[in-house]
């Protein structure tokens, strides 16, 4: 028969698979202890507590406005962004950087006129941007990564000038950056990714306007200056990053020779190396914003040739290949930042 007759309700005697442990995913149907035992020691069983895996997109600018918008998808299936909420730049916000752990989503710098502000989101609920604190100095043009506990802002211009300052949050406490350490070089429009050890930077914009393909890297848990890591297989700026607990991409950007860029090249963060071709974006962009969960990383707005788009991108991160569909923007937009409560740098 195709449905069971439940004390208060009908449901279906067919089971449906969850799409992961958060909250959210579906689990309905009729299973027996068994398989409901098998998903549950693999992880994959969904648990009161356990918020949807949430990825968020930031500010951006739509084609000359800058906004404040801040936009939610969730990352265990396709779909369009849907309003979370603003931030409290009331100018609208662009060029900023955004990390988040299990629970919160931080936006830090950008415009108007070059910012310190640090805000925060809740994950759970939707709503408006929250003080943080402050950046040690006004910062645009900046990157982000995070471990579960600790967020890094690193380089950018401050304001006018560029800077090899490494600033840190403790994300779950409120209170100002705190000096982390230096970047090999001062630069700015890096791309950045974490796994739960780790924070990569690569490419940028040197103080001298020079592309750059060189990648370091630091130790999240501890203070210092980067590493070196490898290289980028070419020099570029204006790239996004996203992770895996052991895997990274580097997507999009802008060639020294001002082309726009598709490709997408890969990292295994615990070893250092040189990056590996991974695949190709559905179109070449840059000024995009990333976010992922511990298997896909997606791709948001961006400049294109010819205007701005509202496109999402979805890539499997443990294998290779090109990006496809996932879903669209509220709006076209560029120059935004992305952050979720399940990257890498949060999988253990």
């Amino acid at each position: 028969m195709s449905y069971k007759q439940m004390t208060g309700n009908i449901i279906s005697a067919t089971k449906v698979e969850p799409a992961g442990p958060f909250q959210g995913s579906a689990a309905s149907g009729v299973w027996n202890l068994q398989d409901q035992y098998d998903y549950r020691r693999g992880g994959n069983w969904p648990e009161t507590g356990n918020a949807l895996s949430r990825g968020l997109f930031m500010g951006g600018q739509t084609g000359s406005d800058r906004i404040d918008v801040i936009q939610s998808v969730n990352l265990a299936s396709d779909g369009n962004a849907v309003d979370f909420g603003d931030l409290t730049k009331g100018e609208g916000a662009l060029l900023g950087a955004a990390l988040g752990s299990s629970i919160r989503g931080v936006h830090g710098g950008g415009f108007p006129s070059a910012t310190d502000v640090i805000e925060f989101v809740n994950f759970a609920t939707t709503g408006n941007g929250t003080d943080f604190g402050d950046l040690s100095a006004a910062n645009f043009g900046l990157t982000a990564c995070s471990n579960g506990t600790r967020g890094l802002f690193a380089g950018g211009k401050a304001p006018s000038n560029a800077t090899d300052t490494i600033d840190y949050i403790t994300i779950a406490n409120t209170g100002n950056a705190t000096d982390f350490g230096n970047l090999s070089e001062a630069k700015y429009y890096a791309g950045a990714l974490a796994s739960p050890t780790r924070g990569v930077f690569s490419g940028g914009q040197n103080g001298s306007n020079t592309y750059v393909n060189t990648m370091e890297y630091v130790t999240i848990g501890s203070t210092g200056n980067v590493t070196d890591f490898g290289d980028l297989s070419a020099t570029r700026a204006q790239m996004e990053g996203c992770a895996s607990a052991t895997r990274g991409l580097f997507m999009g950007g802008l060639a020294s020779n001002s082309a726009k860029l598709n490709i997408i090249e890969y990292i295994t963060i615990a070893n250092t190396g040189n990056t590996t071709d991974f695949g190709d974006l559905t179109i070449a962009k840059n000024l995009s914003a990333a976010c992922s969960s511990a298997t896909v990383g997606l791709s948001a707005g961006g400049l294109i040739s010819g205007g701005q788009t509202n496109s999402i991108d979805k890539v499997t991160i443990g294998s290779t290949g090109n990006g496809s569909d996932f879903g669209d923007l509220v709006g076209a937009n560029n120059s935004l930042a992305g952050c979720s409560n399940s990257h890498g740098g949060i999988a253990a």
